[in-house]
């Protein structure tokens, strides 16, 4: 019966189980480009279609293997949380399509930017949604990121938006991602199923109208697009487990991860110029997370170790 399954709580706290599931989510994450480099040939809209459809099966065997399929069941039958769902899906849709076009169109540095300055993002909606206290420091370091972007939008003449388009995205999707009355697993699935219909109707009109490159002549192209499943599944199942585990403001620390590694491909191995702006906009963003993090990193290492969720 509905009575005996155990919907699972966020804590406001953090684990030493959240934190291996955060970190081995940003490490795949910062890896992420060199795989979106190999399909920008592709549309980003047929990518996403097929991230989306090849992660149900992926989430769908994991949730059997955990055996929590009854949660899935509950709330399927629950609008609270299909509405809830709907929302995540949505945003975390609207994310991929920036970040797949933006890495095909030689603007990994934009979405290097857009992560970085995430943290800072998150920390304001846990201060202003959580109640979470701000530090001075912090406040301070929320105001050099706000003058790095200034920089940047007064250089190109407009704001970066794929920086901050994603920033907004990601730091709303981690938000309500955390507060989902779901288990993490169960509402991946959930989300990945409610944007199925749309990614299977899209992928049938390509394949009718000859548009679409899965089962094409190019073999490649149809086992990047069967591998995107895993890779879109896994860091997200893992970085949700993770999400679930931490406090808000610990995954804003762990997030320096992946965009320090998406920079690092992004000037060495794509090698995207890096202009007079750009030279003054990172450090100031990189000055901007010393400040935030270090009271942080500080009580964090005063603060009596808690007891893992079970």
């Amino acid at each position: 019966m509905a009575t005996n399954t155990t919907v699972e709580v966020p804590k406001n706290e953090d684990s030493g189980r959240g934190f291996m599931f955060a970190l081995s989510a940003y490490l795949l994450w910062g890896f992420l480009p060199l795989y979106m480099k190999a399909v920008a040939h592709i549309s980003p809209a047929e990518v996403i279609s097929h991230r989306v459809l090849w992660s149900v099966p992926v989430a769908g065997i994991i949730l059997i293997l955990l055996r929590r399929t009854g949660d899935l069941k509950i709330a399927l039958r629950s609008p609270r949380m299909l509405a809830m769902a709907a929302l995540t899906a949505a945003l975390i849709s609207i994310n991929w399509g920036i970040y797949v076009w933006a890495i095909g169109a030689g603007r990994a540095l934009d979405t290097a930017l857009g992560y970085f300055i995430n943290p800072l993002f998150s920390i304001m909606l846990g201060s202003l949604l959580l109640k979470e206290k701000l530090l001075k420091t912090q406040i301070a370091a929320i105001v050099l990121a706000a003058i790095a972007v200034a920089i940047l939008a007064f250089e190109t003449g407009s704001l970066p938006w794929v920086a901050l388009s994603l920033t907004v995205t990601w730091g709303f999707y981690a938000f309500f991602r955390k507060t989902l009355p779901i288990g993490p697993n169960q509402g991946f699935l959930l989300e990945v199923l409610l944007l199925a219909p749309f990614a299977l109707g899209y992928l049938i009109y390509l394949a009718i109208t000859g548009q679409g490159h899965f089962l094409a002549s190019d073999r490649t192209d149809t086992l990047l697009l069967m591998a995107s499943g895993l890779v879109t599944a896994v860091p997200l199942i893992l970085y949700a487990n993770g999400a679930k585990l931490l406090r808000l403001s610990t995954i804003g620390i762990m997030q320096y991860i992946a965009p320090t590694m998406i920079f690092l491909v992004a000037v060495f191995i794509f090698h995207e110029p890096f202009g007079t702006a750009r030279a003054i906009a990172f450090p100031l963003i990189w000055a901007a997370l010393v400040v935030y993090s270090w009271p942080l990193l500080t009580a964090y290492r005063k603060r009596p170790p808690t007891t893992p969720p079970l």
